[in-house]
């Protein structure tokens, strides 16, 4: 027999006990008081025009604010709770009279969420160099999905800061769960979302959930399924399969486009005499430069390092002018189908235009 407990005992010492991080000579759990989230009502909406954003913020009713993500092209406007609905007519009434229409317009009750600007400055600026290199750190098991949008470490660097902001203003400090633990569960969600403004929605969503459906019932299995099995496990039906196969192989292949690099400069291209060629031969001649230009024109810009984003193949660029171009669809038609705004579409098919124009230019010499 011995006296010694069946397992070690420790006491409770100083130097196991995380201290509470300061920030700006504050505790950071003293700095949430200072700034608590609060309950509003928001509409989410996009329009198929660039509202003028100064007078629409001028013209807003008072206690009522507006944000802008240009990148995404969606406005958030915010009110007291229990003004959703009344909001939202306002905003369509005065889009309206600019002459422009709302797009996936959006009331919802009980939002939750502060303004980063209410913390105090010290401190949001000790809290935003403390957890921008931590957040850093967590993403290094994403980084080969952000190269692919934000190849230029700058950029990078510019929208884990804005990442830390949004979780900033998003934390709910009331349920109890460390600010760091929050930020750490949203950072992989928002990595996902950088595809979605790329790409579009769909596209993004439908290249992620087919692996992820296949590697699923492989082991469960112990064999890759077959195109009947995979639709039935991941709940579609073999023609929205196919579809959605379709969508992300010809993404893949968009990426991986060898005409992209260059090539077809190198190449030269042959046209038929006009004077003995049919009408018929020479539209489609006309057609082919078309495209060949087209594809050119988004091709990742030879003077840029490949880590910068004008370095990477302009994806959606190409498929907005293309689709609008030879697929008959309309830009908002385009943006519903790809779950992505205008105003997004808009930004990367401007970098195509650019390049289209000196290209055709040379065409028409």
């Amino acid at each position: 027999m011995t006296d010694l407990a069946p397992f070690p005992t420790f006491s409770a010492t100083s130097d196991r006990i995380r201290q509470p991080l300061v920030f700006g000579g504050l505790p950071e759990a003293d700095g949430w008081v200072l700034a608590p989230i609060t309950p509003r009502d928001r509409v989410h909406f996009r329009v198929d025009r660039e509202l003028p954003l100064e007078q629409f913020r001028a013209e807003l009713p008072d206690g009522v604010t507006v944000s802008y993500d240009q990148g995404d092209g969606l406005y958030r406007v915010d009110g007291a709770p229990g003004s959703a609905s009344v909001l939202a007519d306002w905003v369509r009434a005065c889009c309206a009279r600019y002459g422009c229409a709302t797009v996936g317009l959006r009331a919802e009750t009980d939002v939750r969420r502060r303004s980063p600007r209410d913390l105090p400055a010290d401190f949001l600026a000790d809290l935003c160099r403390h957890y921008g290199p931590v957040s850093l750190k967590r993403l290094q098991r994403n980084m080969s999905t952000i190269r692919l949008h934000l190849p230029d470490p700058d950029d990078l660097g510019q929208q884990v800061y804005e990442w830390v902001l949004k979780a900033v203003s998003q934390y709910d400090e009331t349920k109890g769960v460390p600010f760091g633990a929050f930020l750490a569960t949203q950072l992989s969600k928002w990595v996902h979302d950088l595809g979605r403004n790329a790409h579009g929605r769909t596209a993004a969503d439908t290249e992620h959930t087919q692996p992820k459906a296949s590697a699923a019932f492989t082991p469960e299995y112990q064999r890759r399924p077959s195109e009947r099995e995979l639709a039935a496990y991941m709940g579609q039906s073999v023609a929205t399969l196919r579809r959605n196969s379709q969508t992300v192989a010809t993404l893949n292949g968009l990426r991986n486009l060898q005409s992209l690099d260059g090539g077809p400069d190198a190449t030269e291209i042959l046209l038929p005499d006009s004077s003995e060629a049919p009408d018929e031969i020479m539209g489609e001649a006309e057609q082919t430069l078309l495209s060949h230009a087209l594809t050119a024109a988004c091709a990742p810009d030879p003077t840029a390092r490949p880590d910068q984003r004008a370095g990477q193949p302009n994806v959606l660029g190409w498929a907005t002018w293309y689709l609008t171009t030879w697929g008959g669809q309309t830009k908002t038609q385009l943006s519903s189908d790809l779950n992505t705004s205008v105003r997004n579409m808009n930004v990367y098919a401007d970098r195509v235009e650019k390049a289209l124009k000196s290209r055709l230019a040379e065409l028409a010499d």
